[in-house]
């Protein structure tokens, strides 16, 4: 398997924190942009897209602030992918900033992929 590198994205949200992090964190929130079906019991998670089943496990997480994704297949690695809010202080904007892992000639597709999600995202949330 080739070296994946770090990749790091940020995209501003319109909408409250909970409600954000329900949607990055819950199999209800995450079957309505990220996956086709999500399931969530405790710190396992499987993602269904077009049939074909990843499962992960949740690393970390900290209510309405991170959550850390591993697919099973990077276990022994420090390949994850997380999302973290940040809220400007000055502002009150809500950023979403993600983390995730791709081999050097997959991050330009790996970024228009997350822009679509997110996208999908942003417009159930009405952002």
């Amino acid at each position: 398997m080739a070296e994946k590198q770090k990749f790091e994205l940020e995209f501003t949200v319109k909408s409250s924190v909970k409600i954000l992090y329900q949607c990055l964190s819950t199999s209800s929130g995450l079957s309505d942009w990220f996956a086709d079906d999500v399931t969530i019991k405790r710190d396992q998670a499987k993602f269904e897209w077009d049939g074909s089943v990843e499962e992960a496990v949740i690393l970390a997480k900290k209510q309405e602030q991170f959550i850390r994704y591993q697919f099973v297949e990077d276990e022994g690695t420090d390949y994850y992918f997380e999302f973290l809010i940040k809220t400007d202080q000055l502002t009150g904007d809500v950023g979403l900033f993600i983390t995730d892992f791709a081999e050097k000639d997959e991050i330009e597709a790996q970024t228009r992929l997350w822009e679509s999600q997110i996208g999908e995202l942003l417009h159930i949330l009405g952002s």
